[in-house]
């Protein structure tokens, strides 16, 4: 072998500890919006956000933060808890389930987002546990079924049980997918409140409270989703959606100061 003289050895060392470093995504806070319905989630279209409670919802300008239309449930109501919701056109379906109480039934309620009035629902009944976001991908339904260890949750299950179902444009049933043993533990004692796919292809996912996102993909081979990263977040878990008419910027909620934030990802 060659000898290497010290001095041609020291500058190839050191061009290797130049390099730089891969720079890893970050989110950046654009605007925060006060509204009092942000306690669970909120969608998004290209002119307006809905602010989603347990069963109230607020639309609101995007730009302007002005509350232009909202809608309320009675108490009493057929709406228990909805959760986190899509726009899909010019409608509005939020997953919905009746948490706390078991044994846990679903739906996807919907709403015209013109006018703010419900116009329908899909409802699963008992299904694999409480329904806590939905999206729309490829032809396809995206929902979670949430399952907890603690309040809201039933005899035998626990956050592991959690389940992402794809059902067709007809909601039938085609896939299902459990959750990562590293994302479960971090959702434990609740569950998955909030997902969305990204712009990237990637499915983005919170907890109920952690200020995290957990990006994952569909696996090759088996049943559990693969994780790609956690990823820091400013807001404290539950429902997000990703801006489809502005690609990077993501909307999520901090229900304990009842704020609309919007954050834009940034990859470099």
């Amino acid at each position: 072998m060659r000898n290497v003289s010290l001095p041609l050895l020291s500058f190839f060392l050191g061009s290797l500890l130049t390099v730089p470093a891969k720079a890893q995504p970050s989110f950046t806070v654009l605007k925060e919006f006060p509204a009092p319905e942000a306690r669970q989630a909120v969608a998004v279209d290209s002119t307006c956000f809905y602010a989603i409670d347990n069963h109230a919802i607020g639309k609101y300008d995007k730009h302007t933060g002005q509350r232009l239309a909202r809608w309320v449930g009675p108490d009493d109501g057929p709406i228990h808890h909805l959760n986190s919701g899509v726009v899909i056109g010019h409608l509005l379906y939020c997953a919905h389930s009746n948490y706390p109480h078991v044994p846990m039934t679903s739906s996807i309620e919907i709403w015209d987002t013109r006018t703010l009035q419900h116009v329908g629902n899909h409802s699963f009944g008992i299904y694999e546990g409480s329904a806590t976001w939905v999206d729309y991908r490829d032809g396809s339904w995206w929902v979670v079924f949430a399952n907890y260890a603690t309040k809201g949750g039933q005899a035998g299950k626990d956050p592991s049980w959690t389940t992402l179902v794809r059902f067709d444009s007809s909601w039938v049933r085609r896939e299902a997918w459990v959750f990562p043993d590293t994302v479960i533990e971090r959702f434990r004692p609740y569950s998955n409140s909030g997902g969305s796919w990204g712009p990237d292809g990637l499915l983005y996912c919170t907890g109920h409270s952690r200020p995290e996102l957990y990006v994952l993909k569909l696996p090759a081979a088996g049943c559990a989703l693969d994780l790609v990263r956690i990823q820091p977040f400013p807001s404290p878990g539950q429902g997000i959606a990703w801006d489809r008419s502005e690609p990077g910027v993501l909307y999520s909620i901090d229900r304990g100061r009842r704020l609309v934030v919007v954050s834009r990802l940034q990859t470099r």
